[in-house]
């Protein structure tokens, strides 16, 4: 059961919360009005660090990194998105630290009180934000992070490699699968209204806590395959001690209330009224529409609108007012393809756009070439996406869909016993099931779709991940596919492989120097001054060949 965000409790809570400063990761250094593990009862603090990873998800997955694996695109302020335009004061992770200095509050107070759900749930939260720092970033503050207010010397802190902040990830949630294995009854002190993932349901937070382990084991597939065997046969092999999410009622999903603009998906119209609004600007993407067109995709319909005036060649340029069609002479194609560079779409149903094209605003003969307007003969949103909360909006944290993916990826390598296909078919139910077609599941998967080898499996999750494009983007790097490719505009000839490290981190910070040199830079590093480059290979894909 999912619950809403209590938008007036959070603003307590975050009014009371003060947040680690972003540089060093000072925390909370001699601040008299800190709130510590002595004084804050925990379940204040479970809503709040939910709300925050949630929108952290929803940030990357339905923004910038939707961008790189070319889920959308944008017609309008495109930069960052379509072409990777980032630089060293792009990305910060302020933000997650933030996130963290909250959930090290909550452990503290649930290991003070003897709250084992607490504690669990602290150390699943934990776990997923440090997963995003290194699978972002790379090496990052971790052993020595949070630690500012025990002296000086801490507020510089040392960055741990990926290989330490992965193994500190994996005890963890080790940790918090013991935890919380005892009945339901067994905890007291949970207030269900206050976990807005789980409703206090504690076998579905045990499930997200080993299907966030099968994740991070299959991260290091290629860097350090023997590690990853290991680790996923142990989870697969006993499923009574290591219980999965793989049904997608047990998906973990967050829900927004939609009461102000703060709580409400980032693309309503609710809140941003203006024709130039971010709704307007976002379009599905030509890859991912194309894709699905040629698998007859039923999700397409869920995410996008259909366009709202198909084009046709004819003889001359009108509109015929009973199809609603708009009709185009050669002449007037032949200048736009002329001027755009893009050849005009006919499709009647959906057209997605193009990766990283210069002239977003005025593709396929759009009349409406002011930036991020309404394109006629492109595909819009759903309409679901103008609304500020609704059933399919949700915060996609981790999915009964990817988790049964992963399962068929370990079948292929022979780390986990059954059909490939088997567990390939049910990640696809269990996607379609979590966008409300399910209907369509038998002929879906006795088409197109139907599995063929090992690319379709990452396809198929690449395509599942709709909204939640990071773990799209992480796979991407460590298996090649889909095979994407930049666009004319893009600041490289390939897509990234990291954030950059943040001015503010590199500035004065003499641990942030050896970090950096140990970033592998590729043949796509350009003109960036040192190491610290989005294309610039982190330990995770150093010596495996991937993505290039």
């Amino acid at each position: 059961m999912m619950n809403q965000i209590k938008s007036k409790l959070t603003i307590v809570v975050l009014g009371l919360l003060v947040l680690v400063s972003c540089h060093g990761l000072e925390d909370l250094n001699d601040n008299p009005n800190q709130i510590g593990s002595d004084n804050v009862d925990p379940n204040l603090l479970v809503p709040t660090i939910i709300n925050g990873v949630g929108k952290s998800v929803v940030g990357l997955g339905f923004g910038d990194l939707a961008g790189v694996m070319q889920h959308t695109q944008k017609d309008g302020w495109s930069s960052g998105h379509n072409a990777y335009d980032w630089s060293n004061d792009s990305h910060s992770w302020n933000g997650y630290y933030s996130m963290l200095t909250n959930d090290k509050t909550l452990i503290e107070k649930a290991e003070t009180d003897n709250l084992d759900f607490h504690r669990g749930v602290g150390l699943i939260m934990k776990s997923y934000i440090y997963g995003l720092i290194t699978d972002l970033w790379g090496d990052a503050p971790y052993s020595n992070a949070l630690r500012g207010d025990e002296g000086p010397e801490f507020f510089d802190a040392t960055f741990d490699g990926q290989k330490t902040i992965y193994d500190g990830i994996q005890a963890d949630l080790a940790m918090a699968n013991t935890l919380l294995s005892q009945g339901q009854d067994t905890y007291f002190s949970i207030n269900a209204t206050q976990d807005i993932l789980y409703g206090g349901d504690v076998a579905k937070w045990r499930k997200f806590a080993n299907s966030l382990s099968l994740r991070y084991y299959m991260r290091l597939s290629a860097k350090d395959p023997g590690l990853a065997e290991q680790g996923i046969k142990q989870i697969l092999s006993n499923p009574s001690q290591y219980p999965l999410i793989l049904d997608a009622a047990d998906d973990a999903n967050m829900a927004y209330v939609g009461n102000t603009s703060s709580d409400s998906w980032p693309t309503n119209t609710k809140f941003d009224a203006d024709p130039q609004g971010s709704y307007f600007r976002i379009k599905l993407a030509a890859t991912l529409v194309d894709a699905m067109q040629m698998l007859d995709d039923p999700r397409l319909g869920v995410w996008a609108n259909k366009i709202d005036q198909p084009l046709v060649l004819d003889d001359t340029d009108f509109v015929n007012e009973d199809t609603g069609e708009r009709h185009v002479s050669q002449a007037t194609v032949d200048a736009y393809e002329n001027t755009v560079g893009f050849p005009v779409n006919y499709d009647k149903e959906y057209v997605g756009l193009p990766t990283a094209m210069t002239f977003g605003a005025a593709y396929n003969l759009s009349e409406n070439v002011n930036q991020g307007t309404l394109n006629l003969h492109a595909s819009q949103l759903n309409d679901i996406y103008k609304e500020a909360s609704g059933d399919l909006l949700q915060a996609r944290l981790i999915s009964a869909a990817e988790v049964n993916f992963i399962i068929a990826e370990a079948a292929s390598k022979g780390w986990a016993s059954g059909s490939v296909e088997q567990y390939y078919n049910e990640g696809i139910k269990q996607s379609l099931n979590a966008w409300g077609v399910e209907d369509s599941y038998s002929d879906y998967i006795s088409g197109p779709a139907a599995y063929g080898g090992y690319e379709d499996i990452i396809t198929q999750k690449w395509i599942a991940n709709w909204s939640s494009a990071a773990e799209a983007w992480f796979d991407y790097r460590r298996t090649g596919l889909p095979n994407l490719q930049s666009g004319a505009a893009s600041k490289r000839a390939a897509l990234p492989l990291r954030f950059y490290y943040h001015i503010n981190e590199i500035d004065n910070n003499e641990n942030s120097e050896e970090a950096i040199n140990k970033l592998e830079p590729t043949q796509f590093k350009g003109d960036d001054v040192s190491n610290n480059s989005a294309w610039s290979k982190m330990w995770l894909l150093q010596g495996t060949n991937q993505p290039y």
